[in-house]
This record gives structure tokens, sequence and C-alpha cells, in this order.
């Protein structure tokens, strides 16, 4: 199961995200050897707003990365909380697929949860 844990402040303002674990989907449809659909559009999902972060909207400096790409591990903490309403709309953005994979999936291979910090 993949596991995400968005962090935000009392402000409710962006500190950071975390992500752990792969959902398992394709095992349960026996493609043992068959790429996991639901990883791979989770993994899409969160890539591709942390690269947009860093390119579109120069959030690179407010943001510390720690990954690790075979236990589907990736840890994004924000030096400041986020402002910038361009960043705002990716992370929204990003949580809006998150979860609807996890309408269409379910709790057994996704969960996305808030914690305040």
């Amino acid at each position: 199961m993949t596991t995400i844990i968005v962090y935000k402040n009392n402000k409710q303002q962006y500190k950071g995200f975390v992500c752990m674990g792969h959902a398992g989907y394709a095992k349960k449809l026996f493609f043992m050897r068959q790429p996991d659909i639901l990883c791979s559009a989770i993994s899409t999902l969160v890539i591709n707003t942390l690269n947009s972060l860093e390119k579109i909207t120069n959030e690179a400096e407010n943001i510390v990365l720690d990954t690790n790409e075979e236990t589907g591990f990736i840890k994004c903490d924000f030096i400041a909380p986020i402002t910038n309403t361009s960043s705002i709309v990716l992370l929204d953005s990003m949580l809006l697929g998150l979860s609807d994979l996890n309408k269409e999936y379910g709790n057994e291979y996704l969960q996305v949860k808030f914690e305040e910090v």
C-alpha cells in the first residue's frame, strides 16, 4: 500500500509531504511481472508536481527532498510554508489526482492523510 501524508501548518499552508510504499495493485491481479499501473500513476503525479514546483514556480530553493526508489519513498519538506499561488495550485492538483485514484482503487492500495505540524 502507498501512504501519502501531507503536512500543513495551523494556517493550512503546505509544509511538505511524504509518500511511502508501493501500491501492490498488480499483485492483486496476478500480473507479477507487469508494471503496477496504480504505482505508476501515483509516481507520475508526485514527481511531476515536484518537477513543476522546481522548474515552473522556482521553489527549488525552498524544497528539501529525500528519496528511495526501491522502497517507493519520497519525502518533500518545504523550508518555508508555500504561499505562492501557482505552487499551491500545483499541490492542490496533485492531491485532487491522488484523491481520485483513492476513490477508484480504494484504501487497500492508497491512503492520503493530513497532519498539522
